[in-house]
């Protein structure tokens, strides 16, 4: 199954050659805000030059099989991923319900949350200061899907000097939007026009990010669902994989990184 995925991500986002890949997964042990996490650090060792580094928050389910596979699709040979864990080292959900329980409090204490993904993110600065890593430690973002997206749009709103967030079918509220002006990041959201988990809050949304003094950009693709950007996904009708929305979005979010790293 996950080469299957693997293959129809490599034909739908024009991926090199699987066959010249050779990416490679380190577990990464780290601490945020005082907590033990586990990370996971993908990249393709065939590539000498340094590349940009994009830390990677997964969705609900966090870090597992699905999602390391995922990881390496978008990694190729352009970036080095550091996949970020937002539950802590013991904790890895097995179902949708297990995963809903462990985030509930995380959106019911959005510091905490913030705090999570920020020190995920000093963990990828660590990482980029070793030079073995093949870190360019002067292009560093951030991207996620679903949850993610809720978390490193909080990861922008923590005010932390990342290059540029990319966020895919996240959710868009805050606890606090005059956090918006403290926001150094390129911003780029993308949902589904059909959302109903998340397009509620898109106004809000809109109105926060025009209190930030960054470049922002939210995108919304017509009759697309929550989950557009994931080959795994299929939960219909409200979490759907589109392969014609993922394509774009992917086009875009590589765009969006290129001009935050260009600046």
């Amino acid at each position: 199954m996950r080469t299957n995925l693997l293959l129809i991500a490599a034909l739908l986002f024009g991926f090199p050659s699987l066959a010249n890949a050779a990416m490679q997964t380190k577990t990464i042990d780290y601490t945020a805000h005082g907590k033990a996490m586990r990370g996971v650090l993908v990249w393709d060792d065939a590539v000498k030059a340094p590349r940009p580094g994009l830390l990677m928050i997964p969705d609900w389910r966090g870090i597992n099989a699905t999602n390391i596979e995922f990881a390496k699709t978008i990694a190729k040979n352009d970036y080095v991923i550091f996949m970020g864990d937002m539950y802590g080292k013991d904790l890895r959900p097995a179902s949708d319900d297990e995963a809903r329980d462990a985030i509930k409090p995380l959106l019911g204490d959005r510091p905490e949350m913030r705090a999570r993904v920020v020190g995920a993110f000093d963990e990828l600065k660590k990482l980029a200061r070793d030079k073995s890593s093949g870190i360019d430690a002067s292009r560093l973002a951030a991207i996620g899907f679903c949850f993610g997206g809720s978390s490193v749009l909080d990861l922008a709103r923590s005010g932390t000097a990342v290059a540029a967030v990319v966020s895919f079918h996240g959710g868009l509220s805050t606890d606090d939007p005059s956090l918006a002006k403290n926001i150094k990041a390129n911003v780029l959201a993308m949902n589904g026009a059909d959302d109903k988990g998340t397009m509620p809050d898109a106004d809000k949304f809109m109105d926060e990010m025009r209190m930030s003094p960054a470049e922002w950009q939210f995108v919304v693709f017509g009759h697309t669902v929550h989950c557009f950007a994931e080959p795994s996904a299929h939960s219909p009708p409200g979490c759907v994989y589109n392969p014609k929305a993922a394509r774009r979005a992917f086009k875009l979010m590589r765009d969006w990184l290129d001009e935050a790293f260009a600046r």
